[in-house]
């Protein structure tokens, strides 16, 4: 299985906001975790991190045939960007949107992609993308 994972602008600074939390998770260390996770997996993932919609566009448009499934953190853009939604629409590849359930702000709840992403889930920054993983190796 071949999955794409997006973080966008939320997962900013996770080192610094997870201090403030009295934890010391950093972005390069999630993305470790991901991919000591998959190595036992019979999947292949490519991860990126933009604040940039138009980048997280052109990499839906480019992917969207070698991608079996799409796991999302679009934070802010959950609640506004109507082209991450049509793109994600013309594209139908099965998504995941994942949101930090430790972030004092509720962009799960308000999401516009939830009409096109097969699931959301609201767990810990450290935890959603495995959790992702696994919902799209065992059900897609």
């Amino acid at each position: 299985m071949n999955i794409l994972i997006l973080q966008g602008p939320n997962l900013n600074l996770i080192g610094v906001k997870s201090a403030k939390r009295g934890k010391s998770i950093t972005l390069d260390k999630i993305n470790k975790g991901i991919r000591r996770y998959i190595r036992e997996k019979d999947t292949t993932v490519k991860i990126y991190q933009t604040h940039s919609i138009e980048k997280v566009v052109t990499l839906l448009q480019r992917n969207r045939n070698w991608s079996d499934g799409i796991i999302i953190a679009p934070g802010v853009w959950s609640t506004y960007e109507a082209v991450l939604l049509d793109t994600l629409e013309l594209i139908e590849v099965p998504t995941i949107e994942v949101y930090d359930k430790n972030d004092n702000k509720d962009y799960a709840a308000n999401s516009l992609l939830s009409t096109v992403c097969v699931k959301k889930i609201v767990a810990p920054v450290e935890e959603m993308f495995v959790e992702g993983i696994n919902q799209l190796i065992n059900n897609f």
